[in-house]
């Protein structure tokens, strides 16, 4: 849809349409806050492109990601909350309003919500696509008990790598950690990670890099690495990806909204960033924990604070 005309000031305009804004949209529409989220991607965000979601507060048995992600976009439609498709490119502080441009129209709002989320970053290898959320993870908390007695691959030799590769012994039989080039993480971590090779539970493969995910009827059980210019391939039920995170906020480049090393938003206390008026919440702020139940948890709290802004303004 086209952006609202620039003569309109929206009460609250929320970037992003994944499970943080779509649960601040219900408290701020409950509460006849006019509000309007822009889109670029998927409504439900990394959630609506998950196949199952084991770890959400309230479903026993798991609850499929687009189910999770309809089910939380109807309930903000029926409190009121607009959802639009647009990609919004800066955010101009105005004064007693901010100027959001979408797809290069500007929009009005007396408060913005930032909730743009983080992306993982990828192999960009054959069947890594193919097979997300069905072989292939970037998130060992919330699959990792999928692989019970399972042997796994996990990809990436950092902090993150290191630590969800530890994390994932309480489920798979065995861990091949594949590294690109050498062991990153820190000092603590890599003395932790020798018990464990000792033990037997991880095997470490230096200067390996995988270069195919393979699969059978579906289901993935290999995984083609190279090692010195040479090729075989690793017997896995599953491949576990832990490279970084790609926050979703290049919009922001040139502004003055503080970002941290990695580029997620910096906040107070109140989930408000540099910028008076406009907050952030979810998997792209500075400090967030990366799971859904906690980003619905900021969604609400940011609506809050953001209606103790706009009553602010009245006065």
């Amino acid at each position: 849809m086209a952006a609202k005309s620039k003569s309109v000031t929206r009460d609250v305009v929320m970037i992003g349409a994944g499970p943080t804004a779509l649960s601040a949209a219900i408290y701020t529409t409950r509460e006849d806050i006019d509000t309007v989220l822009y889109e670029k991607a998927v409504i439900g965000g990394l959630a609506a492109t998950t196949d199952q979601i084991d770890n959400y507060p309230g479903f026993a048995e798991g609850v499929p990601g687009l189910e999770l992600a309809t089910s939380l976009e109807k309930q903000a439609v029926r409190f009121g909350a607009a959802i639009e498709y647009g990609e919004v490119s800066a955010i101009v502080n105005k004064g007693d309003y901010k100027e959001i441009t979408v797809d290069g129209s500007p929009v009005k709002a007396r408060a913005v919500l930032i909730a743009t989320g983080s992306d993982y970053n990828k192999l960009g290898i054959p069947g890594e696509e193919a097979y997300y959320g069905r072989g292939v993870h970037y998130c060992a908390t919330c699959d990792g008990a999928f692989y019970r007695d399972k042997r796994l691959a996990v990809v990436g030799g950092g902090n993150s790598g290191v630590q969800e590769a530890i994390f994932l012994t309480r489920f798979a039989s065995h861990i091949d950690l594949l590294v690109r080039s050498s062991i990153k993480a820190s000092l603590v971590l890599q003395h932790e990670l020798e018990q464990y090779v000792k033990a037997g539970q991880i095997t470490v493969h230096l200067a390996t890099s995988p270069t195919e995910i393979l699969a059978i009827d579906g289901k993935v059980n290999r995984v083609r690495i190279e090692t010195s210019g040479k090729q075989h391939d690793l017997e896995v039920d599953g491949v576990f990806v832990f490279i970084g995170l790609k926050p979703n906020t290049q919009f922001l480049a040139g502004s003055p909204i503080e970002l941290d090393e990695i580029g997620l938003i910096k906040t107070d206390a109140k989930l408000q960033t540099s910028m008076h008026g406009v907050y952030a919440a979810g998997d792209v702020r500075s400090g967030a924990t990366m799971q859904i139940a906690s980003a619905v948890g900021e969604g609400a709290t940011a609506a809050l604070n953001i209606r103790e802004y706009l009553d602010g303004l009245k006065r």
